[in-house]
């Protein structure tokens, strides 16, 4: 249990320049303590003891700002960077090596209760801050999500993903790669303000096919009154 703690400290040291040694990690690193007291709050859980792993869950919501609910499934070696605003839902299983940063929301989509709700997120997957991944989908190994995305259904492995909704930025690439800082695949492109603007675009298009259909209710309602008085003769 002591060598699986501490291949989790140097996990985190290699992925983050600032961290300087395990002291300043274990000390210092809110991240690390979120998913130790999980392990405590998933392990109570597992027992029947529901609400006191709850209890120990919210304590790590509180000293950390990150709430991973104890029935969440947690693989090795996760990686929780700067970590304030983390959700993670109860159905989700998160994989080994797994990389999240600050605002990463996995939440459930549904509200019916004993079915998988939240998402799956393979190996090595790194996933930007704000960004939002959102019901029973799946996130294949060695997936990026860049910040602020919004993904809303399945992402195959290697692919990586920008935009609300989110759209694949480049073709699958199954051979593992380098550790992307927050997950952004915009600087990975020539022009990182093209991943900007094509972002804005996406935005844009939802929000133009929204106000199509109002528009196209309206006029459905003005035509279902003119004809009521032809319906009344």
């Amino acid at each position: 249990m002591f060598k699986r703690f501490l291949d989790h400290v140097d996990s985190i040291i290699a992925r983050d320049p600032a961290a300087r040694n395990r002291v300043e990690v274990i000390l210092c690193y809110p991240g690390l303590h979120a998913v130790v007291m999980h392990r405590w709050a998933h392990a109570l859980w597992t027992q029947g003891l529901m609400t006191l792993g709850r209890w120990v869950s919210q304590l790590a919501r509180a000293l950390t700002g990150i709430e991973i609910h104890p029935s969440a499934m947690i693989g090795e070696r996760l990686f929780i960077d700067h970590g304030m605003g983390i959700v993670i839902g109860s159905t989700a299983v998160v994989g080994d090596d797994v990389t999240l940063y600050q605002g990463v929301t996995l939440g459930g989509t549904s509200l019916e209760r004993g079915v998988k709700r939240h998402p799956t997120l393979g190996n090595n997957v790194i996933v930007g801050a704000g960004a939002h991944i959102l019901g029973p989908i799946t996130v294949n190994d060695g997936a990026r999500v860049g910040a602020n995305a919004v993904v809303l259904h399945d992402v195959p492995a290697g692919i990586s993903m920008i935009g609300v909704p989110a759209r694949p930025v480049q073709d699958a690439a199954p051979a593992p790669r380098e550790f992307l800082a927050y997950g952004t695949p915009c600087s990975e492109a020539a022009d990182p303000m093209a991943c900007m603007v094509a972002t804005l675009t996406d935005q844009v298009r939802v929000l133009s096919e929204r106000l199509k259909l109002l528009e196209q209710a309206q006029t459905t309602v003005a035509v279902s009154r003119d004809r009521l008085p032809d319906a009344a003769e």
